[in-house]
């Protein structure tokens, strides 16, 4: 088994009810647990910013899956929601990046780990932040200490962990 981080975000429709049919569906497969929910925060789009505001945020999962397969469980969880890709950073009912499997260091066409942009994004690296475990180095702390969180237009928004059954 090893940890996996994968950040949610929604901007269409029922933002929040998106997040939570998420985190259940990823609740659910049977060879994912969750050890962490990060809060969700309200952040400003970036890219194509002609769109409303999205809701983010991160969960660390445990899991015995291959980092593609997982890739894969991933994308068949945003069908299964209806998430439709017509616009390259555009607005989304759900969309669930993996940033990290492990130590894994992987470039292929259908999946790069690291994420290759997660550390330039503070709607990626502050609820990262808060699901990464206290006793391992926060690898991204210099790149986050030199955003400007007002400037990302990030803040938060709710937080459900403990409205959630987790792992340990």
């Amino acid at each position: 088994m090893q940890e996996a981080y994968v950040a949610l975000g929604a901007n269409l429709g029922d933002r929040e009810a998106s997040l939570r049919n998420a985190l259940g569906r990823l609740a659910a497969e049977p060879d994912i647990e969750m050890l962490g929910i990060s809060p969700a925060y309200e952040t400003a789009p970036i890219g194509y910013t002609d769109q409303p505001s999205f809701l983010n945020m991160v969960v660390r999962v445990g899991t015995g899956l291959q980092p593609i397969e997982l890739l894969r469980r991933l994308l068949a969880i945003e069908r299964e929601m209806g998430r439709v890709r017509d616009i390259r950073w555009g607005p989304r009912n759900i969309d669930l990046d993996l940033l990290l499997v492990g130590d894994t260091r992987l470039d292929t066409p259908e999946l790069t780990l690291p994420h290759p942009r997660m550390g330039e994004r503070a709607f990626v690296l502050v609820p990262l932040r808060d699901v990464w475990p206290e006793n391992v180095d926060f690898p991204w702390a210099r790149e986050l200490a030199e955003m400007s969180l007002e400037q990302e237009g990030i803040s938060q928004w709710a937080d459900w962990a403990s409205e959630l059954e987790l792992g340990q």
